[in-house]
């Protein structure tokens, strides 16, 4: 890693980042160089202030020289052309972040959806840059940031790009690539198409027409919480495992945050699929049943799984690693079904904003039917797990991810079956 890194590993690495993978960075490398060198360009020129958030870092960073130095040797190792050279440059590139929204590119060779992740992406794969993304502070630091941006991305400024210019989010060919005839467009003769920010557009509603709840009857029945790709599903799954070997293991004891229910899950399996940019981002109970319990766990942001070897696995041994240590929710639900028990809806936020929010009205308590709304994803990464007790699932009905390549796996939809539960004995 480091300086070291020969001009095919980097290449192998940006290919297998998330959010190339996802389909935020765009697929030439090249065109990501390009952006990067173009937005350092532009930051530098700015004069005015660090907004709140970056003086906070830029003030942990002159306070704490653990922090700095990690900061200041990744941004060495990241070094290239054109990309940040200095801290300095680095607080004035979060600053414009904080101020930008994202806009539309037809070519997916030139797609720079994810600013921070652009920014990051070959620190987040130095050596210091491991040790700094898992870094408390720092990710903290890093997380005040996000925070103002998804305010701006939830105002009303923000929605310079819902045009229907070729940048636009609104545009036709936007409209036909993101489907946008299966989403609510609240006024699509108005400016904006009636959104109230960037977000707001970001997790639009879909058309129930479009996400049928074909499966609602069959009381086995498991439906998908989420629109996606399959990742893989893991049978056995332990309390506790070691998130750092490859392979992708689960620790139930991290991912459901050390929760009074993690031993009912013990020897279970665990579901996971990853949603791209264009993918519906909210989220449905999988089952029927009660909730017994929501929680949201504060997590890292940028951090990937460091290996030995290149991850040729298109980011997907990062993305079990991720359920157990990024931001995410906990939703558990007592299933009201036989054989089926309590299940564990896991949303999982993924570098950028890392946003999950639960549905304002869920609580405790609740009944839910297999569809209802849980909660959405604003702008960023995302990923979802379910975790099922061990014995529950007969079968899944979407193929296993088994070539191990996240942007490979069967797509599913919301309201679509994906599992049947064994049925009763007796």
């Amino acid at each position: 890693m480091g300086g070291k890194s020969t001009s095919k590993a980097i290449e192998a690495r940006y290919q297998t980042s998330f959010g190339r993978i996802a389909g935020y960075l765009p697929r030439n490398r090249r065109a990501a160089e390009q952006w990067h060198a173009d937005f350092v360009a532009k930051a530098k020129a700015r004069t005015d202030d660090h907004v709140p958030s970056v003086a906070a870092l830029e003030k942990l960073l002159n306070d704490n020289k653990t922090v700095h130095d990690l900061v200041a040797e990744m941004i060495k190792q990241a070094a290239g052309k054109g990309r940040v050279k200095d801290i300095p440059e680095l607080l004035k590139c979060l600053d414009r972040i904080t101020t930008t929204a994202p806009e539309y590119r037809l070519d997916p060779a030139e797609r720079v959806f994810f600013p921070m992740s652009t920014l990051f992406v070959h620190m987040m794969n130095t050596d210091a840059g491991v040790d700094a993304f898992r870094n408390q502070e720092f990710n903290a630091a890093l997380l005040n940031i996000l925070t103002e941006w998804c305010a701006y991305l939830d105002s009303p400024e923000s929605r310079h790009v819902l045009t229907e210019d070729e940048t636009g989010w609104l545009c036709q060919a936007a409209y036909e690539q993101n489907k946008l005839y299966e989403f609510v467009i609240p006024d699509p003769d108005a400016l904006y198409g009636g959104f109230t920010s960037y977000n707001d557009f970001f997790h639009r509603r879909i058309k129930p027409e479009f996400r049928p709840n074909g499966a609602r009857q069959d009381e086995l029945a498991v439906i998908s919480p989420n629109d996606g790709s399959v990742v893989r599903w893991l049978e056995g799954v332990k309390k506790d495992d070691d998130i750092m070997m490859k392979g992708q293991p689960y620790s139930l004891q991290k991912m459901l945050n050390g929760s009074e229910y993690v031993e009912r899950f013990v020897g279970g399996t665990v579901f996971q699929s990853f949603l791209s940019g264009a993918n519906y981002h909210r989220w449905h109970a999988p089952v029927d049943g009660v909730i017994k319990h929501i929680e949201r766990v504060p997590g890292l942001m940028f951090s990937e799984l460091q290996m030995d070897k290149e991850d040729d696995t298109a980011g997907t041994l990062s993305q079990g690693y991720q359920a157990s240590v990024n931001t995410r929710g906990l939703v558990f639900i007592e299933s009201t079904a036989p054989r089926i028990g309590m299940v564990c809806v896991v949303p999982v936020g993924i570098t950028e904003i890392s946003s999950v929010r639960f549905t304002p009205t869920l609580k405790a308590g609740d009944k839910v039917t297999r569809g209802d709304e849980l909660g959405y994803f604003s702008y960023g990464g995302s990923s979802m797990c379910l975790v099922f007790e061990k014995g529950a699932i007969d079968h899944f009905t979407v193929p296993n991810n088994t070539i191990d390549h996240a942007d490979d796996g069967a797509p599913i939809f919301v309201n679509g079956r994906i599992a049947r539960a064994k049925a009763p004995t007796g």
